[in-house]
């Protein structure tokens, strides 16, 4: 199949863009390579600080065998429900390695903090962050540098960037990420949605509203809903750095420990018949291979939040790309799926359609994905077409078939790009004299999309909550919460505030919201002009706004502007973040250690990066 021309044109922008800094990056990767393997070119007493803790015979095998040694970087804890499932993980590897001749080690672990229990608090203004101190995690993991290959255990929201940016830089081993699956339906989406907004109108007390979450939210695995984290899922398949297929199958299935072991197999390079050599993950994860995840988000409606995480992994790569490009790949790939908050499906559901392999494989013979690109399985990536089925007993080496996801078993979750839900992605980026923003359109209703009404402006989501709360907002209002961007206080995501907005929306007023600040893939069917860049606190324009300003969100158009005289606009006075603000943003469950990463971050479309 021919690849798309504008699918073959912002590749090829990128690449050009990207030339210079990309060749740096694959020299620097092939000087390493080139070096004798770690238990040969180190010290003795390097060496054997490196094998004190192993048993006898991984010692023997490591140092005598010059036996492949695996680095496994793990994002373990139980207080994510999606990473609990990871305690046994190590073990399993471990012994798939013995078993075949290569040995493993826990190089170490990295934090992860769950969205779901610190939104709303302070310590959301950690989230964001933490990915840059998870990558750095990993490079201090790595950095053992006693690994021929890497395997990554994490899948929540920035769990999975951040090892994937610390793992970019440790770009000349063959790594493979391995996942845990989603937990069991359990409340619908729908339903734990219309019990929040009764709670926020005061129909439902807390007793109701936690019996409620408690039901959405009740085993081990990821979400059901499309955030972030199911979208880092869904990318990673589409840059063929999974075992194909294994996304979305959950903890508890049978052939959750199958394809774990199999991963073990897919990063020594002997899963299927033949030897492959898997290749280093910095050259594997070139432009295309960025593309493709763009393309799969764009296709699956996922979470805005990768449109500031995957500037950063493909920086991390010595790739250069930016919201221009997300918006112009929108306008050609098709919405092919409708999960929640873009329909009424979970990701269960989605898988029980042909989750990421349907959706892979319509995209590639669509020309909308590059198909000469590598992966870490010898098929490359058409293997990742298809899914997983476990058969003969759980002790035989080969226990796993796959076969295509197409056809979609279910066309109200997942549908071919001959009739997609849209034919565009859903992502728009917004111009205006407002800065640069993104809107996630395609669980907008479509009398939504063009809002225009005027100005209440926020210096937080809390004073948001409390207008509400007071019956202030009940009519037609663009809501500016600003104050919210990376050197402001960490661009928290905004939550909270989805309910009280729909419920206002609901009532029949036309209600937007604008904001530096995040609303990752569940700001639902309410306008969100999100990511605002500059952010207020860099003096960009939202720190202009005034109660009042008619403010016009265009998401057909592609425009965010407050509807005033240029040179009134242009000599109004721009505030600056409150001092009492400033100082609560900098102190308490941390914050004060953040203080370098909030100077430093760059802007939103840069990826908020704290480290260049």
């Amino acid at each position: 199949m021919t690849t798309n021309p504008t699918v073959r044109d912002v590749t090829e922008r990128i690449r050009e863009r990207s030339r210079s800094l990309r060749s740096a990056y694959l020299q620097r990767l092939a000087e390493i390579r080139n070096r004798d393997r770690g238990s040969d070119r180190m010290g003795c007493a390097n060496v054997a600080h490196a094998v004190a803790g192993i048993p006898a015979n991984d010692k023997f095998r490591v140092v005598s065998e010059r036996a492949p040694n695996i680095g496994v970087v793990t994002a373990y804890n139980d207080m994510l429900s999606a990473h609990a499932p990871y305690q046994g993980y190590p073990d399993i590897v471990k012994h798939e390695a013995r078993r075949l001749g290569a040995t493993a080690q826990v190089a170490g672990g990295v934090p992860a903090m769950c969205d779901g229990v610190t939104q709303g608090t302070p310590g959301m203004e950690l989230s964001l962050f933490s990915r840059d101190v998870i990558a750095m995690s990993t490079a201090v993991a790595l950095t053992h540098d006693m690994f021929d290959a890497a395997l990554l255990l994490g899948v929540c929201d920035k769990i999975v960037p951040g090892l994937l940016i610390g793992a970019l830089h440790f770009g000349h081993l063959p790594t493979v990420f391995v996942p845990a699956g989603p937990m069991p339906s359990g409340l619908s989406n729908s339903a734990k949605s219309k019990v929040r907004e009764q709670a926020a109108q005061g129909l439902v007390g807390r007793q109701g509203l936690l019996d409620a979450e408690m039901q959405a939210y009740h085993g081990q695995g990821t979400c059901t809903f499309y955030g972030t984290a199911n979208s880092n899922q869904m990318l990673l398949e589409a840059m063929g750095l999974h075992v194909p297929g294994t996304a979305f199958i959950q903890p508890g299935d049978s052939m959750r420990e199958a394809l774990t072991r199999e991963a073990v197999r897919t990063v020594l390079g002997r899963a299927g018949e033949a030897s492959f050599a898997v290749p280093p993950i910095g050259e594997m994860v070139d432009e295309r291979v960025i593309v493709n995840a763009m393309a799969a988000l764009l296709a699956t409606g996922g979470s805005t939040n990768h449109l500031i995480h995957w500037v950063a992994v493909a920086r991390a790569a010595g790739i250069l790309i930016d919201w221009n490009d997300f918006s112009e790949l929108s306008e050609v790939v098709p919405l092919l799926t409708r999960v929640y908050p873009n329909g009424s499906a979970d990701v269960n559901e989605f898988q029980a359609a042909g989750g990421p392999g349907f959706v892979i494989g319509e995209l590639l013979d669509a020309g909308l994905m590059h198909a000469d690109v590598l992966s870490v399985r010898a098929g490359g990536i058409r293997e990742f077409a298809n899914i997983p089925t476990l058969q003969g007993a759980p002790s035989d080496e080969h226990v796993l078939k796959w076969h295509a996801a197409a056809p979609s078993k279910n066309d109200a979750v997942a549908r071919p790009v001959s009739a997609p839900f849209s034919a565009s992605g859903g992502l728009k980026l917004l111009n205006g004299n407002l800065g640069r923003s993104v809107i996630k359109v395609s669980s907008v209703p479509d009398d939504r999309h063009v809002i225009e009404a005027p100005a209440r402006v926020f210096e937080s989501q809390a004073a948001l909550q409390q207008a509400f709360n007071a019956g202030e907002l009940e009519r037609d209002v663009v809501c500016v919460v600003r104050w919210q961007g990376p050197q402001a206080n960490g661009m928290p995501e905004l939550h909270k505030l989805t309910p009280p907005l729909s419920v206002l929306q609901g009532k029949g007023f036309r209600v937007a919201l604008v904001t530096d600040g995040r609303m990752s893939g569940a700001s639902g069917k309410v306008p969100a002009a999100i990511h605002v860049s500059p952010e207020a606190a860099a003096g960009g324009p939202l720190a202009k706004v005034r109660d009042g300003d008619l403010i016009r969100l265009d998401s057909i158009a592609g425009t965010l502007t407050v509807l005033l005289p240029d040179d009134e606009w242009a000599a109004r006075e721009t505030a600056t973040l409150p001092e009492e603000l400033r100082t609560a943003n900098g102190h308490g469950l941390g914050r004060d250690l953040f203080a370098g990463m909030r100077r430093n971050a760059l802007t939103a479309e840069e990826g908020a990066c704290t480290w260049l």
